[in-house]
């Protein structure tokens, strides 16, 4: 095995070693319309850029996504959404061969052609619940999971999301996806409380709080609230403003035990897994 492949596994073991520092995983969207970057990153020269400069910032995962979830997002269909993410996926693979790619998709037959252009890891945002073959594709395809909760669809879940107990609710609903996905073999699995996807200011808010609740059910925890409503609500900030409260959440995020940061910025992201490795080092 070469210094390069090592090198590639030992950052794969990373997600699950529950001593290795946290992960930061760099947001490509391959969109016209996403809340913050949508249209940038269309053309093969603007994506590997954009690649590039992650890997250069620190990167450790790159999770590409070809269909905008943001509230009330169009739902392109899944051929619109294949030719948008297989070959970009593919090309990314063939420049960085060693770099852990994330498929952004919530399809399960876009999961398996994602997996086969080069994707090492499925992140859905719908936790399951949008397509149902989802788990027994997964289960063929032997690949880490990032399982999300989230209320409703993108085009729904923020039409006044309700819970009892919002914090409950979410880590019930990891119980029993938990279950269901180690029953038909799947231990590699990331969660992701799934802030913004259904719920509102005080929820968001609420399962920031509460967050060390989830790392209790023994998976590693992903944390996405780069540049969104629950930041630049309560800052009365545009989204182009929103880095330094984003830092702010994220390094809140970190203290709470989360394992990986999907962002829009590596570079301040990375800084904030770095002066926190540098304080539990005397804690």
């Amino acid at each position: 095995m070469s210094a390069q492949d090592t090198n590639f596994y030992k950052k794969a073991a990373c997600i699950f070693d529950c001593n290795s520092p946290p992960l930061i995983m760099g947001i490509l969207n391959v969109t016209p319309d996403s809340f913050y970057d949508g249209g940038r990153y269309m053309k093969e020269d603007e994506y590997m850029q954009r690649v590039t400069q992650f890997i250069a910032e620190g990167a450790d995962i790159i999770d590409v996504g070809a269909q905008s979830t943001k509230p009330g997002a169009e739902n392109i269909t899944e051929e619109e959404e294949e030719n948008r993410l297989i070959p970009t996926i593919a090309a990314i693979r063939k420049l960085y061969p060693k770099l852990l790619i994330s498929a952004d998709t919530f399809r399960a037959s876009v999961a398996e052609k994602a997996v086969k252009a080069g994707a090492d890891i499925i992140n859905d945002i719908s936790g399951g619940t949008m397509d149902e073959e989802m788990f027994n594709t997964l289960a063929k395809l032997e690949v880490p999971y990032i399982l999300m909760h989230i209320q409703g669809t993108p085009q729904t879940m923020q039409e006044k999301p309700y819970y009892k107990d919002v914090t409950m609710e979410v880590f019930d609903f990891f119980k029993i996806k938990l279950k269901e996905l180690n029953q038909l073999g799947i231990s590699k699995i990331i969660i992701d409380p799934g802030f913004g996807f259904g719920k509102n200011l005080d929820h968001n808010y609420k399962l920031l709080n509460d967050l060390e609740k989830f790392c209790s059910l023994g998976a590693p925890v992903l944390v996405g609230v780069s540049r969104k409503s629950m930041i630049t609500k309560v800052l009365n900030l545009f989204t182009k403003e929103a880095l330094n409260g984003t830092t702010v959440v994220n390094t809140i995020a970190l203290m709470k035990g989360a394992k990986i940061l999907r962002v829009h910025d590596v570079k301040e992201a990375k800084e904030a897994v770095k002066i926190m490795g540098k304080l539990r080092i005397y804690s």
